[in-house]
């Protein structure tokens, strides 16, 4: 068959100037294509050490994985880290799954300084099951993925929201048990919840503990110390970077120098501004005293915590010229 432009590996007749480049940096997808081939070549001897280098190969040192999906009791939403990632892949296949792929279709890319990012609304997660009986489970979704814009090209987060999923049953198998109601039942109920093992969710939930460990294990590892005093010192360590004063600019007293002075000369002219105005306002009080008390009436101000007839805190008594007192409200 003659290679065409669609082949990653077409080459112009043209040219090198038209020919491509390493494939998966035009086409980002190509990488996941190379992760299913590699997951393919696993065999059942295939230890921690397999997965590692597994990781290792398509995943970044600071990447994350993130599994979005909805259950019975409420929609669940988990992140691991890349420590985690190797033992995540391997317990889908301890699930009775013998061969898994993922299938992207109309995925849209995005480029930026330093990485690629790959939006696929049509994603399918294939999942083929051995045990405990041969079923083909489709579990469709959204993936998003972020690569590293470089020669190696890993991916650096990895975002998989489940939405729907189906288990198909050959109908040969049905036909040979059509007579056996009990395995018919059986057939009939699921084995994942979600498109997703029993062991794989159990592991996700432990990752939940997990997760806030891995300094705790990656400090025992490094300096052979015992979980006690790995605890000790990165406790130690935290208390150290809250307790730790920040860093003072050395232009900040100047500024507080200066907001100081600024609230002195603030607050001297609102206390000469308040002095005037109850200057006044005591100025005004005399005036119109005087001119009651011209008029032969007298206001003595008479203030009280207790409100009067009509609800107010404060009242007047007059004097009228014949020496009565009169309230006035």
């Amino acid at each position: 068959m003659s290679s065409t432009p669609h082949d990653p590996f077409y080459s112009s007749p043209f040219g090198p100037f038209y020919r491509r480049h390493t494939p998966y940096m035009v086409q980002p997808e190509y990488r996941i294509y190379e992760m299913n081939k590699r997951l393919q070549s696993r065999t059942e001897d295939s230890d921690n050490l397999w997965w590692d280098a597994f990781a290792t190969e398509f995943f970044e040192d600071d990447a994350t994985l993130t599994l979005s999906f909805c259950l019975e009791d409420g929609p669940k939403r988990y992140t691991i880290g890349r420590t985690l990632i190797p033992r995540y892949f391997s317990t889908v296949f301890e699930g009775g799954v013998t061969d898994l792929y993922y299938i992207l279709k109309h995925s849209k890319e995005s480029y930026h300084n330093s990485s690629i990012t790959v939006d696929c609304d049509q994603c399918t997660m294939v999942t083929q099951h051995g045990k405990p009986m041969f079923t083909k489970v489709c579990t469709e979704g959204r993936l998003i993925l972020e690569f590293t814009f470089d020669d190696l090209m890993r991916i650096k987060t990895w975002h998989f929201t489940i939405r729907q999923y189906r288990e198909l049953v050959p109908r040969s198998i049905l036909a040979m048990h059509a007579q056996d109601p009990q395995v018919l039942d059986q057939l009939s109920k699921n084995i994942t919840r979600m498109g997703l093992t029993n062991f794989t969710l159990n592991y996700l939930r432990l990752c939940v503990i997990l997760e806030p460990m891995q300094e705790l294990m990656s400090r025992h590892k490094t300096y052979n110390l015992s979980p006690r005093d790995c605890l000790k010192t990165c406790l130690f360590q935290k208390w150290q970077r809250m307790v730790a004063p920040p860093a003072e600019p050395t232009r900040q007293p100047t500024t507080k120098r200066r907001k100081r002075k600024n609230s002195t000369s603030s607050t001297s002219n609102s206390s000469a501004g308040n002095n005037a105005n109850s200057t006044g306002s005591k100025k005004k009080t005399t005036a119109a005293n005087l001119s009651l008390s011209s008029q032969g009436l007298g206001a003595i101000p008479n203030c009280s915590l207790n409100p009067g007839r009509d609800g107010d805190l404060c009242h007047s008594t007059a004097v009228t010229p014949s020496g009565q007192f009169k309230e006035k409200h």
